[in-house]
């Protein structure tokens, strides 16, 4: 079972993948960053990510049921962003973020991988 760096490093891998990152939605910190990040600072983008993040699993408007937010996806012009949940045994407050290059990019499998990285995460 991977750990932070070896998941980022396994999703940088993606095509497309400009950055990734591993962030507590609670604190805004990042945990673990790859390659670039969209503002060119790491933790700001943290930061910035969790606000969104905090807010889809946090409000019942994006899960009128009460189930857990999966991920959430947001598109600009030249790329997308992924934030995909990380359920952990303490308190499932992580989120991996990737940020690919809408060209060269495949949104479906970015989903599909991150699914399994999250799902294969060691946090110790």
């Amino acid at each position: 079972m991977p750990g932070i760096d070896e998941c980022l490093l396994s999703a940088m891998a993606l095509p497309g993948a400009l950055g990734a990152s591993l962030v507590d939605w609670t604190s805004g910190l990042a945990l673990g960053t790859e390659g670039q990040s969209p503002n060119g600072d790491h933790e700001a983008t943290a930061a910035e990510t969790a606000e969104l993040a905090r807010m889809a699993a946090e409000h019942r408007a994006f899960s009128p049921q009460g189930l857990p937010v999966e991920d959430v996806i947001v598109t600009t012009p030249n790329g997308y962003h992924l934030l995909r949940f990380v359920e952990t045994a303490f308190d499932s407050s992580v989120f991996l973020h990737l940020w690919l290059d809408r060209e060269e990019g495949n949104l479906a499998l970015a989903r599909l991988r991150l699914r399994g990285l999250a799902e294969q995460l060691v946090l110790a």
